[in-house]
C-alpha cells in the first residue's frame, strides 16, 4: 500500500493528496480489520498521545500492567510485544500502519493477551489509521508544537489528538488521564465522560516531596486519601509526570498500591529515552530521542544540573519536517551546552548543511562560536567520534539527541542502518584501547 501511495503522490497536486490521503488510509484500516478479523474487538485498548512523554508513559502502564500479572501488550515508536518478549519497532513511525498494526493485535489476540497500550500518534488519528480500534482509556501526556510540516496549525495539531479522547468516549469505561498543567487539558477533559487530571502544580493526582538525582528519581503521589511511595529509574522531572499518567491509568484498571510501586520500579530504563551508554569509560554518554523544543528544554534542563563538567551536546534536525523549529533547538542547545555538534539526523532531500545553517542562527545568538564552542560536521558517526573526542574530565557528558532508538538515517540516495547506542559503544572502545 505505501508503494502505491507514493506513485499516486507522484502523479495528483499536493493539495489534493493531503485530502484523499485520509480516506486512503481508512480504507486501508477497514480492509485490514476484515483481514485479520476485527482483533481488536473485546480487547481493552489503552492510548497514549501527546508531543512527548507517549513512549516512556506507555512503557510504564505496560510495565505496570505485566507485574500485576495482566496479559498486556504494547505497540510503540521503540518497540512491540507482549510482557517481557519485546520486539524493536524499526519503521520510522511512532503507530504502525493499519495492516502491521491489526496483524499484530491479531497476534496479540492469539496469545491471551486482553489488554493493550498503544502509542498514538497525530498522524495515525489523522489519517484514520487506528479506525477500528476501541480505544476506551485515553492518556494526553503534553501539547507544544511539532509536526506542523503536517498538520499546517496548532489547532489541527491538537484536535488530531484530541480524537483520542473523542474515540475513547464512546466505548467501555470512556476514561481519560489529562496533564492538568497543560494549557489545552480542560479541552480534552471535556472531550470525556470521566477523566482524571494529574501534576506537580495542579490536578487530581499530584507528586510532593520530589527528589532528583543523576541515576533516579523519587516522590509520593496522593490523590484524595491514597497515597503511592513511588521510586523510577529514570531521571528527570517529566518522568514524574509520564508515571503520574501511568499511575491514574492504573489506578482505574483497578490495580493494587504495591503493584504500582512495584511496576513502576521494575521499569529500569527505555531504550533511547535518557539511556547511558556505559563500556567502562570514565565520562558519561546519554542517548535521547528529543527532537522538539519542548523536549530540549526538558531534557537540557535535566542534564546540566547534574552534569559537574562540561556538557557536549550533539543533534541535528529531520528533513522534511517542522523547520520552524531549528533555531529554537539551536538557541536551547546554545544555552546550556558548553560546546554544541550539529550533525545530520534524517536529512532526506533536503540539504544537510542547509538544515545546519538553520540550526546555527539559535545557537550563535546564545554567544557560541564556530570552531570554537560549536561545530558543524555532517556525518553523524565523525560528529559522534568528534564529540567523544573533546571529552576531558570524568565529570564530562556527552548528549546525544534526535536519533534514541531509530534503526536507521535517511539520506537523500540511501536509507543506512544506524544504531546510535551501539555506534557510541564502538567509538568509546576505541578511545579506551589508545
Amino acid at each position: 500500500m505505501s508503494n502505491i501511495r507514493s506513485l499516486i503522490k507522484k502523479f495528483i497536486p499536493v493539495s489534493l493528496f493531503e485530502k484523499l490521503e485520509p480516506l486512503g488510509h481508512l480504507i486501508e484500516a477497514v480492509f485490514a480489520n476484515v483481514r485479520y478479523g476485527f482483533p481488536a474487538k473485546n480487547m481493552h485498548i489503552i492510548g497514549v498521545t501527546g508531543t512527548n512523554g507517549k513512549t516512556t508513559t506507555t512503557f510504564m502502564i505496560h510495565r505496570i500492567l505485566h507485574e500485576a500479572d495482566y496479559k498486556v501488550a504494547l505497540t510503540s515508536s521503540v518497540a512491540y510485544g507482549i510482557g517481557d518478549d519485546i520486539k524493536p519497532q524499526i519503521e520510522h513511525i511512532t503507530t504502525a500502519q493499519a495492516g502491521i498494526l491489526q496483524k499484530r493485535l491479531r497476534d496479540f489476540k492469539k496469545a491471551g493477551v486482553n489488554w493493550v497500550v498503544v502509542e498514538t500518534s497525530s498522524h495515525a488519528l489523522a489519517q484514520n489509521r487506528v479506525w477500528g480500534l476501541p480505544y476506551e482509556i485515553a492518556v494526553m501526556t503534553n501539547l507544544t508544537y511539532d509536526h506542523l510540516d503536517y498538520h499546517k496549525t496548532f489547532e489541527k495539531y491538537s484536535e488530531a489528538k484530541r480524537k483520542l479522547f473523542a474515540i475513547a468516549n464512546k466505548n467501555g469505561r470512556t476514561f481519560g488521564v489529562v496533564n492538568a498543567e497543560d494549557k489545552l487539558a480542560n479541552k480534552f477533559a471535556s472531550t470525556i465522560k470521566r477523566h482524571v487530571s494529574y501534576g506537580v502544580k495542579a490536578g487530581d493526582l499530584r507528586a510532593k516531596n520530589i527528589k532528583l538525582s543523576g541515576t533516579g528519581t523519587d516522590y509520593e503521589a496522593k490523590i484524595g486519601k491514597d497515597s503511592y511511595d513511588i521510586h523510577l529509574n529514570l531521571i528527570g522531572e517529566f518522568n514524574v509526570y509520564n508515571s503520574m499518567a501511568a499511575i491514574a491509568v492504573a489506578r482505574e484498571i483497578g490495580v493494587e498500591k504495591k503493584q504500582i510501586e512495584d511496576g513502576l520500579a521494575a521499569l529500569k530504563s527505555v531504550e533511547g529515552r535518557v539511556s547511558s551508554v556505559d563500556e567502562g569509560q570514565n565520562f558519561n554518554v546519554l542517548v535521547d530521542f528529543a527532537s522538539t523544543p519542548d523536549a530540549f528544554e526538558n531534557i537540557f534542563s535535566t542534564v546540566r544540573p547534574i552534569v559537574k563538567g562540561k556538557l557536549v551536546a550533539v543533534f541535528g534536525s529531520a528533513g522534511r519536517r517542522d523547520e520552524s523549529k531549528r533555531p529554537v533547538q539551536g538557541e536551547i542547545a546554545g544555552k546550556y551546552a558548553d560546546e554544541v555538534i550539529l550533525t545530520e539526523e534524517d536529512d532526506r532531500d533536503i540539504d544537510g548543511n542547509q538544515i545546519l545553517n538553520e540550526i546555527a542562527v539559535g545557537v550563535e545568538k546564545t554567544g557560541k562560536v564556530l570552531d570554537k564552542n560549536y561545530f558543524k560536521i555532517l556525518n553523524r558517526e565523525e560528529a559522534i567520534k568528534f564529540a567523544i573526542g573533546r571529552v576531558s574530565s570524568k565529570d564530562d557528558t556527552v548528549l546525544l539527541l534526535g536519533k534514541g532508538h531509530e534503526k536507521t538515517i535517511e539520506r537523500a540516495n540511501e536509507t543506512i542502518d544506524w544504531n546510535e547506542t551501539e555506534v557510541a559503544r564502538k567509538l568509546i572502545k576505541n578511545l579506551i584501547k589508545r
